[in-house]
């Protein structure tokens, strides 16, 4: 699935050239367009070539600035906006589409970016039925994604601002990890992960709803869900786990969290409520991990949570954690678990 659309702004979101002088007007159908996609949960920015304060003023004229993320408007090639979008927004180039009416700016874009998907701006109307940018099931989160991103603006912001040592700042958050399992609702979100994390993800697996559900009612396996809010708003539910659980052990089928909330020092939480729950019902507590293209960080995440290889076939390990090192949350995060 694509999770970004960048638009070119000149003859392509709107008629007209402006640094030209032209009286420009959205393109037939863009507002509402732009509307569509965002309810999708689906992110929009801007990559043109134009003076950035002139252009944002007629973006906010045009009543369709608040949509855009980290637009970025230079005189810049497209492929580094795009690249700094895609920084900024911290998901993958391949979950990007552009576009714009130049052939020669979609060719910079496709060869400097291949992961990148280019549209002609004469067939931006498809953009609504394209099937990358039309997801099955638009859960809440997915409604909420643009100002999730705007509340995380907010709080960098504020870390920019702070003075003091990080670990102030992070307590300052008032943060909740909240723990549960997962049921109902929930279902619909976390399918939702499982097709659109791939850095913190242990195996890259997929879950469908129905897979999810049938977990729930097994009692061979737990399925664990969790949530984040601070005093900027919510996060929305950004993790699970899967377990699946024998006499003696514990695995660990699937464990993903979501990117966004990396920088806020929570990756571990999830990790050492396993391990102490583990620990506490006298379990061992195994690991399954299929290295992927991107989840390195996944790798170093049960690394360094003092998990270890026993055994290895290709690119799928199975780790195991000896329980010896117990893992506290951090101190500056209220966890409320409720198994």
């Amino acid at each position: 699935m694509a999770k970004c659309v960048v638009w070119d702004l000149d003859d392509t979101l709107w008629h007209g050239t402006l640094s030209a002088g032209d009286e420009v007007t959205l393109k037939s159908g863009i507002l509402d367009l732009l509307k569509t996609l965002d309810s999708r949960g689906i992110l929009l920015s801007v990559a043109s070539k134009n003076n950035h304060d002139d252009a944002m003023r007629k973006l906010e004229e045009l009543g369709v600035a608040e949509y855009f993320l980290y637009p970025q408007v230079n005189w810049n090639s497209k492929s580094s906006s795009v690249a700094e979008i895609q920084k900024r927004l911290n998901i993958g180039l391949d979950t990007f589409v552009f576009v714009d009416d130049q052939p020669f700016e979609r060719d910079e874009v496709a060869f400097a970016l291949p992961g990148v998907e280019t549209v002609d701006a004469e067939d931006y109307l498809t953009l609504r039925s394209l099937p990358r940018l039309s997801p099955p099931v638009v859960t809440e989160d997915a409604r909420r994604r643009r100002h999730m991103y705007l509340e995380d603006e907010r709080r960098s912001e504020s870390e920019l601002a702070y003075q003091g040592p990080r670990e102030d700042f992070l307590r300052s958050l008032d943060m909740v990890f909240r723990i549960s399992r997962a049921g109902g609702d929930d279902l619909l979100r976390l399918e939702e992960l499982t097709k659109r994390t791939s850095q913190l993800n242990s195996t890259g697996i997929h879950y469908s709803y129905e897979q999810l559900e049938a977990l729930t009612r097994d009692p061979r396996h737990d399925l664990w869900v969790c949530e984040l809010d601070d005093r900027y708003g919510s996060y929305g539910k950004i993790g699970l786990a899967l377990v699946e659980k024998h006499q003696d052990r514990w695995t660990i089928k699937l464990l993903l969290m979501s990117c966004r909330t990396v920088s806020k020092g929570v990756g571990t939480v999830l990790l050492a409520f396993l391990v102490k729950h583990a620990a506490a019902a006298g379990k061992r507590l195994l690991a399954d991990f299929r290295r992927t293209s991107r989840n390195r960080q996944m790798l170093l995440t049960y690394q360094l949570a003092n998990f270890r290889v026993v055994s290895q076939d290709g690119d799928d390990y199975v780790y195991e954690n000896d329980l010896t090192v117990s893992r506290e949350y951090p101190e500056y995060i209220k966890v409320d678990v409720n198994a």
